[in-house]
């Protein structure tokens, strides 16, 4: 039996027909949709490459069946720079301020120092041409600290990154283990990847 599902996919109304009752909102994203920026890896949620926003909440989209999302709102990675813009227009993002501000890694005890990391600067590419694109915050973080190697499990990364900066400005170190914690990476080490989310961090706290 099959079945027409319809949702909201990056702001926009999508429609996918002759769903199985089997398939995954990954599969739908990306075979029927072409949205390629979800991993297709574990496929049993272990992972994280393939982490989606599901109505604000990161999902491992292997484990959300297609029927669950009807009349629901996801956002990929492909989404996050147009999701950051509108987020930064209304005013939304980073409500919750710690009072703490970084500790560990982020103080220069170990990784790199919070004031070189912010003198990082690279241009962001679109994949298909080469020329300059937009970025979200958190993935021109990312590219500027250096976070990204083989690049499978960035979009994971990015997306639970991306909705940690909304909720929490301020993260401590021990708040972005925790909210990266379902994400595997096997060539960065993940220090990298902290210094990119202490990167975002600190440039939003300067733009607020």
């Amino acid at each position: 039996m099959t079945m027409r599902v319809n949702f909201t996919v990056n702001g926009r109304q999508q429609q996918a027909d002759d769903v199985w009752e089997g398939e995954s909102l990954l599969y739908v994203l990306r075979e029927r949709l072409g949205l390629p920026g979800s991993k297709n890896a574990c496929e049993q949620g272990e992972c994280g490459s393939c982490t989606v926003r599901l109505d604000g909440v990161p999902v491992c989209s292997c484990l959300v069946a297609a029927g669950q999302v009807e009349g629901r709102d996801v956002v990929t990675v492909e989404g996050l720079a147009d999701f950051a813009r509108q987020r930064a227009e209304h005013g939304h993002g980073g409500r919750q301020r710690a009072e703490h501000g970084h500790g560990g890694c982020a103080t220069g005890a170990c990784g790199t120092p919070l004031q070189e990391a912010r003198r990082w600067s690279a241009g962001g590419t679109d994949s298909q041409t080469g020329e300059g694109a937009e970025l979200s915050p958190v993935q021109q973080a990312f590219i500027d600290a250096g976070a990204v190697q083989c690049g499978f499990c960035t979009p994971g990364l990015l997306v639970a990154a991306d909705e940690l900066l909304e909720r929490n400005a301020s993260p401590s170190d021990a708040d972005i283990r925790e909210a990266l914690s379902g994400n595997l990476c096997r060539c960065t080490g993940y220090e990298k990847i902290l210094d990119a989310v202490r990167l975002a961090a600190a440039r939003q706290g300067e733009a607020v």
